[in-house]
């Protein structure tokens, strides 16, 4: 496939834990956006969460599709808890429905960053089973996504670099997510080049550098940089946008609209061939 766009659904409910029931309205923005995928927690399946045959089937009306569902992940002590094992199998199977789309693995963020190298080669050693365990058994591609918040286990460089030596690229692969690294110090356009290998899912939302989040163009990252080292580098997957200012509580569906208009007045040009500056 070619690069392609979407949505997370952290623009309509932030917390990945909390259940809501809106994936009509998901879907519908997406389509009214111009934009053509999906990455969803699946606290927000709804409906749908026993029913992927209805899922697909809606998402087939509106001409879009399913590229990740995101299920976060401690990996306390080196391993998935039982818990989140369940959801393992269960999604799996669910995804199967779906081909292409992979499971997105957001780490979670602790309490503080105490003993940190073992909790970042306890989370690398979970990860890189998961993947083997998703791909061996069920062809399913995964991909870990770092989170950057004041007590995460990967917040700056030095992280990242851990991060990036102990991921085995065999079996699991990275989602950068431009605001985290933006929060982190970094350059999103960087960090991306840096771990191409290894990518396999990515999230755009805009931040400033005394992190602070930003509408998509106005803050300092500089995207169309990232999407050309994307596309310089191969990149053929999915890049989803997000936003978390703040204002789309206030009406997510505009919200949507706007991510899809810098889609396609920034972004489409560069992936289709025009000079990115």
């Amino acid at each position: 496939m070619a690069m392609e766009f979407g949505c997370q659904g952290s623009t309509w409910v932030l917390d990945y834990d909390e259940e809501a029931d809106i994936m009509n309205q998901i879907m519908d923005d997406i389509k009214n956006s111009e934009l053509t995928g999906l990455d969803m927690q699946i606290s927000l399946l709804g409906e749908y969460k026993n029913a992927p045959e209805k899922f697909k089937e809606e998402l087939d009306k509106r001409g879009l599709k399913l590229a990740a569902l995101t299920i976060p992940h401690a990996f306390e002590g080196g391993e998935a808890s039982s818990k989140e094992r369940e959801l393992e199998d269960y999604y799996f199977e669910y995804l199967k429905h779906f081909p292409g789309a992979i499971m997105n693995v957001p780490s979670r963020v602790g309490k503080n960053r105490d003993n940190l190298l073992q909790r970042q080669k306890e989370i690398i050693k979970g990860a890189n089973e998961l993947g083997k365990r998703a791909i061996e058994d069920h062809g399913i591609i995964t991909s870990l996504h770092p989170i950057s918040y004041v007590t995460s286990y990967w917040r700056f460089k030095e992280d990242y670099d851990v991060l990036f030596d102990g991921l085995d690229p065999r079996y699991m692969g990275y989602t950068p997510d431009a605001g985290h690294i933006e929060f982190g110090g970094m350059e999103a356009a960087d960090i991306i080049k840096q771990a191409l290998p290894l990518i396999k899912h990515v999230h755009f939302k805009d931040a400033s550098k005394n992190n602070e989040w930003k509408k998509t163009g106005e803050g300092d990252i500089d995207f169309v940089k990232c999407i050309n080292v994307l596309k310089d580098g191969g990149y053929n997957g999915w890049v989803m946008l997000e936003e978390e200012t703040g204002s789309e509580h206030e009406d997510t569906s505009e919200v949507i609209l706007e991510l899809g208009d810098y889609v396609k007045k920034n972004i489409y040009p560069i992936v289709k061939g025009e000079k990115g500056t």
